[in-house]
């Protein structure tokens, strides 16, 4: 009897110590919505149609890149199932997309939704429901602001450091510049022209000359041009999205007018922009960036830049490589991926979080030297810099020193 006796009570222990380790392993494991042992479901908008529908690049992109991850197996063993929607830039219907990916699809997270409209309408929504609106596709300084907004993050360089880089220049290049400004009239447009203004100072009153804005609803923005000339200014601001841009520069050459012309970051792509609106017309354009330019052969042998081009070629060959759109959602995915690997198997939204938010020094194979994402508790401006480029030939050419760009809202 007492073997038996022994046999029972070895195989009462084994069974203890199988749920012992059930238990811890399951202890280990945390899911919200959207997030499983085989699966994280990752939400995303974009204007895939309407005024701002050059920008869809991106979220293509991204889909190409999530699906490079789960051919090679996925972030911890888990597939991503990227679901994007289209809000063609309305914020109405951001609204409405942002409901269904939270409520209907029950995501994860909604990923680098673009625009500053549309991500303005949503900020309370998500914040209420406690959903991660992570780097989101607008450089709008508002969403550094982690005490009242905590589910909210950007990505990119935000707006008013980049104008607020563009009036240093100015000041000290050309300080008796007579400056008009074209912004597109919402809250990107007046973000832009904040940091200009502060940048410039108590000199802003008397430089600028003449602050146009137009709506996105337009068909051209050709009028605003002639009047812009018309002022006689000699710097020429623009703080327009893609197909605004291109149309101000054929524009401007149409016109014979030849301001020193500063273009915001947003519109700096030789692919959706420059290309367009024709190389001969954008010579000498002033810009900002952050990311390595396809088209610049000082990144031919440059082992990211190959990585890049390489994806392109087998994930998402039918898309522009000389389009920044592509270069921004390639590197915006990998600081995502990040984010995710270092969540391990706590796949809760207060953890995406709490992650995105302790980013030190991370680098995505696309940025330039010298740049890094660092992210806090109290920061969630992950790029902080920038470096000034001119446009000459059919590229854009660095030049002075990476610049740190930290404004406040």
């Amino acid at each position: 009897m007492p073997a038996v006796t022994g046999k029972l009570a070895a195989a009462s222990l084994a069974l203890t110590l199988i749920a012992a380790s059930a238990s811890t392993a399951s202890a280990q494991k945390k899911y919200d919505n959207g997030a499983t042992d085989t699966e994280i479901k990752i939400g995303n908008i974009m204007p895939y149609s309407g005024p701002a529908s050059a920008y869809g690049i991106i979220g293509r992109t991204e889909a190409a890149y999530f699906k490079k991850i789960n051919d090679e197996g996925g972030i911890n063993g888990r597939k991503i199932n990227f679901v994007s929607y289209d809000d063609a830039y309305s914020p109405p219907k951001t609204v409405e997309q942002a409901r269904k990916l939270v409520e209907s699809d029950e995501v994860l997270l909604v990923f680098n939704s673009l625009g500053t409209p549309p991500n303005s309408a949503i900020q309370k929504y998500m914040n209420s429901k406690k959903v991660p609106q992570l780097f989101v596709a607008t450089g709008a300084t508002k969403w550094n602001d982690a005490q009242n907004f905590p589910w909210t993050m950007g990505w990119q360089p935000n707006y008013q450091s980049e104008t607020q880089i563009y009036a240093k220049y100015i000041l000290k290049a050309m300080p008796n510049a007579k400056i008009g400004v074209l912004y597109q009239n919402d809250d990107y447009g007046k973000d832009y022209l904040k940091g200009l203004k502060d940048g410039l100072g108590a000199k802003a009153a008397s430089m600028i000359v003449l602050e146009e804005s137009y709506e996105t609803s337009e068909p051209t923005i050709d009028n605003h041009i002639v009047k812009l000339k018309a002022t006689g200014a000699d710097v020429f601001v623009n703080i327009t999205t893609p197909k605004f841009a291109a149309q101000a520069i054929k524009k401007i050459s149409e016109i014979g007018w030849k301001p020193t012309h500063f273009l915001n970051n947003v519109s700096a792509s030789v692919g959706s922009v420059i290309k367009p609106a024709g190389f001969e017309n954008s010579q000498d354009i002033i810009s900002a960036a952050y990311l390595k330019d396809v088209s610049d052969p000082q990144w031919k042998d440059d082992p990211g830049m190959k990585a890049f081009l390489e994806f392109m070629t087998k994930y998402f060959p039918e898309g522009d490589k000389l389009d920044g759109g592509t270069v921004v959602g390639y590197g915006v995915a990998q600081t995502l991926v990040e984010v995710l690997k270092k969540c391990g198997d706590n796949l809760t939204r207060e953890n995406v979080m709490k992650q995105a938010a302790s980013l030190k020094d991370f680098r995505t194979e696309v940025l330039l030297p010298g740049i890094k994402i660092n992210t806090g508790p109290n920061d969630f401006a992950p790029i902080s810099s920038l470096q000034l480029m001119k446009f000459k030939g059919d590229k854009w050419d660095l030049f002075g020193e990476v610049i740190s760009a930290d404004a406040g809202g």
